[in-house]
C-alpha cells in the first residue's frame, strides 16, 4: 500500500507534498510522488522542481518513487493510474480557487481525481497570509 501525491512546485503542491509526507509517516507506508517534467530547461545554477521536491522528501526519511509523466500526458489519468497501479490507500491534492469561468473553460484534475479515484482523497489548501 501507498500514499500517491500530485506535485507541482506551487503553494497548494507543496501543501500537498507535506501532508503526503506526514500521511505516509503517520501509515508507515511509502509514497509515490506524480510530478509532471519542467517545460523549460532551468539555468544550471537553479534548482529543479524535481531537486526541491526531492530534498523536502529527504530530510523527512520517507521511503518513496518519483514518476515524471511525459508532457502530453493527462495528470488526472497519471495519478489515477498510479493509484491503481500501487494499489494507494490515499491520494493527496493541493487545491486552489477558481472562478467559475475557469471551471468551464478547463476541466479540473482534482475533479477528475475525486470522481474517479479508487482510494480516498485528501485535498489541501495552501495557507496564505
Amino acid at each position: 500500500m501507498t500514499v500517491v501525491v500530485g506535485y507541482l512546485p506551487t503553494a497548494p503542491g507543496h501543501a500537498a507534498l507535506d501532508a503526503a509526507i506526514l500521511e505516509a509517516e503517520r501509515r508507515g507506508t511509502d509514497l509515490m510522488v506524480v510530478q509532471p517534467r519542467p517545460r523549460r530547461q532551468p539555468s544550471p545554477e537553479a534548482g529543479t522542481d524535481v531537486d526541491i521536491a526531492q530534498e523536502r522528501l529527504s530530510r523527512a526519511g520517507v521511503r518513496y518513487e518519483l514518476r515524471e509523466p511525459a508532457h502530453d500526458s493527462d495528470p488526472a489519468d497519471v495519478i489515477l493510474d498510479t493509484a491503481r497501479e500501487h494499489q494507494a490507500e490515499l491520494i493527496v491534492l493541493g487545491i486552489w480557487k477558481r472562478s467559475p469561468v475557469g471551471k468551464i473553460i478547463m476541466a479540473s484534475t482534482a475533479q477528475r481525481v475525486l470522481l474517479e479515484s479508487p482510494c480516498p482523497v485528501l485535498c489541501v489548501k495552501a495557507v496564505y497570509d
